[in-house]
C-alpha cells in the first residue's frame, strides 16, 4: 500500500518541477443551502495551565466568522499515534479537514496520498510566515497548509560566566570552537555534543550551514546528506570532541542538567523552543537570570539557521472545503500572542511578548523577539524527505563519538546511506 502510493505520487509529481494542481474548490464562505461551512481540525497543543486555550481561540473565529464554524478537537496520544490516527481515518473517509504535523511527517503523508495540495490558496498568504516555515509545508511545487511554529537553532549562554572568563558570544562557527577552547582551559564548555540528538540537530546545523539534503532531478529524488556545510559542521564538532572541549553527554540525560546545574556547562547550541524549559533548574539558584539566549553563529552561509522542530496544520485529504480551512487556518497560526502562550516559537511574522517567566530566567532579554528574528532566519531551502524520521540510526552512529568508535563525519554519511535506502524502500527512485 505505501509503495503504491508513493509510486503513484511521484508519477504525480513529474519532473518534480511538481506542478501544483490544488485541490481546493473555492466557495463563498457558506453552504449551498445557507448553512454555515463545518470545519474540523484536530491538534496535539498542550492547552497548560496559563496558556490561551485553544478552544478560546476557535471560539474567537466562529463568533467572527458565522458562515465558516470550526471545531477543534485535541489528540492527547504520542504525535506517531495521530500519524496512524489520521491514516485510518482518511481510509474510512472521516477525517478531519485539517490537522497538526510535524514538518518531517508531511513529506511521508504526502507520498501516502493522505493531504490535499493547497498551493493556490497557500500563495495568498506566504507574506504571513518566515520563508523557511512555509517551505517545510511544500512538497516539490505542491504545498500541503500553513506552518505553525518552528525550532531554529539558536545559542543560548550564561553572560555572567562569559564576561567573567573574558568570552565573546560566537558570531562564527571558528569564532565558536576558539572560545570553546579557552573555556575548557578554565574548566568552563560553551557547547554540548548530544548524540540522542543527533537527527534534528546535526542536519539543522548542516541547513544553517548552506546545505540542502533533499532535492528532485526529473522525477527522482536527490540525496546529499554530506555536503559543503555537513562537512564543515562535521569537522567543528569532530575537533571540539577530540580536544575535550565540550560536554558529551545526552540532551535528555540526567548528565546535561548536573553540567548546568554545577555550572560547568556555559553555553549551548539548541533548540528556540527549549527556551521555554532549558533554565528551569536554576530556579532560585545564583545562576538564575544569568543566561541569555543569541542568534546561531554563522556557521558558513551568513545570517542562516536550521530547522529543529515544528509542525504545520495541513489540509488533510477528502475535506470538502479546503478554502475555507485554509481561511481559518491562515488567521489561526497569526494569533501570534494566543499560540506563543501554548510555547510555541511562532511560525508566523510578528512578535509575541516575552513572558514573565522568561523574562526572569534571561535577566529581562525580550527572548521571543530574538527568536522570532531566529525564525526569520530560517534556511528556505531546506526541507524533509518522506521517511525522513528513520534516519534515527543518525542517533545510534553518533553514540560512538563520544567513545571514538564513530565520527561525527560518520553520522552524516549514515544520515546519507540510510535516507537513499529508506526512499527506495518507498518505491520512490534516487538520482545516482
Amino acid at each position: 500500500m505505501i509503495r503504491t502510493a508513493a509510486f503513484v505520487a511521484v508519477g504525480a509529481m513529474s519532473a518534480f518541477g511538481l506542478a501544483a494542481c490544488s485541490t481546493a474548490n473555492p466557495s463563498d464562505g457558506a453552504g449551498a443551502d445557507g448553512s454555515p461551512v463545518e470545519i474540523t481540525y484536530m491538534h496535539r497543543l498542550p492547552d497548560g495551565e496559563g496558556m490561551t486555550p485553544v478552544a478560546d481561540i476557535v471560539e474567537k473565529w466562529n463568533d467572527e466568522n458565522p458562515d465558516i464554524q470550526v471545531t477543534a478537537t485535541k489528540f492527547d496520544g504520542a504525535a506517531s499515534d495521530m500519524i496512524l490516527k489520521l491514516e485510518t481515518d482518511v481510509k474510512a473517509g472521516t477525517a478531519p479537514c485539517l490537522a497538526q504535523l510535524g514538518y518531517a511527517e508531511v513529506p511521508q503523508m504526502f507520498v501516502k496520498g493522505l493531504v490535499e495540495d493547497v498551493a493556490d490558496e497557500a500563495a495568498k498568504y506566504t507574506d504571513d510566515f518566515s520563508a523557511g516555515a512555509y517551505g517545510m509545508m511544500k512538497v516539490g511545487d505542491a504545498v500541503v497548509g500553513l506552518p505553525q511554529d518552528t525550532g531554529p537553532l539558536v545559542y543560548f549562554y550564561n553572560a555572567t560566566e562569559f564576561e567573567n572568563l573574558g568570552l565573546a558570544v560566537p558570531e562564527t562557527l571558528e569564532q565558536l570552537t576558539t572560545e570553546a577552547a579557552t573555556s575548557a582551559a578554565a574548566g568552563k564548555f560553551i557547547a554540548a555534543f548530544t548524540p540522542d540528538e543527533a537527527l534534528y540537530w546535526l542536519s539543522a546545523q548542516s541547513a544553517a550551514a548552506g546545505d540542502t539534503w533533499f532535492t528532485t532531478e526529473g522525477d527522482k529524488w536527490g540525496v546529499d546528506a554530506e555536503g559543503p556545510g555537513s562537512q564543515r559542521v562535521a569537522a567543528a564538532w569532530q575537533g571540539l570532541v577530540d580536544n575535550k572541549q565540550v560536554v558529551m553527554t545526552e540532551r535528555w540525560g540526567e548528565g546535561f542538567t548536573q553540567a548546568l546545574n554545577d555550572g560547568s556547562l556555559i553555553g549551548h547550541v539548541g533548540a528556540a523552543w527549549e527556551a521555554g524549559f532549558l533554565l528551569d533548574s536554576l530556579d532560585g539558584t545564583p545562576a538564575e537570570g544569568q543566561w541569555r539566549v543569541a542568534q546561531l553563529p554563522d556557521f558558513g552561509a551568513g545570517a542562516m539557521t536550521g530547522p529543529d522542530g515544528g509542525s504545520g496544520v495541513a489540509v488533510m485529504k477528502g475535506c470538502e472545503h479546503p478554502a475555507e480551512a485554509m481561511e481559518f487556518n491562515a488567521w489561526f497560526n497569526t494569533q501570534v500572542d494566543d499560540l506563543a502562550s501554548q510555547g510555541l516559537v511562532v511560525a508566523a511574522n510578528g512578535t509575541p511578548e516575552t513572558s514573565e517567566k522568561m523574562l526572569r530566567q534571561f535577566g529581562g532579554q525580550d527572548v521571543l523577539a530574538e527568536l522570532a528574528t531566529a525564525s526569520a532566519n530560517l534556511n528556505p531551502d531546506f526541507a524533509y524527505a518522506p521517511g525522513f524520521a528513520s534516519l534515527t540510526k543518525m542517533n545510534e552512529t553518533a553514540a560512538g563519538v563520544p567513545t571514538g568508535a564513530a565520527t561525527v563525519a560518520d553520522v552524516f554519511a549514515t544520515a546519507q546511506a540510510t535516507a537513499i535506502a529508506t526512499l527506495n524502500d518507498l518505491g520512490l527512485p534516487v538520482a545516482e
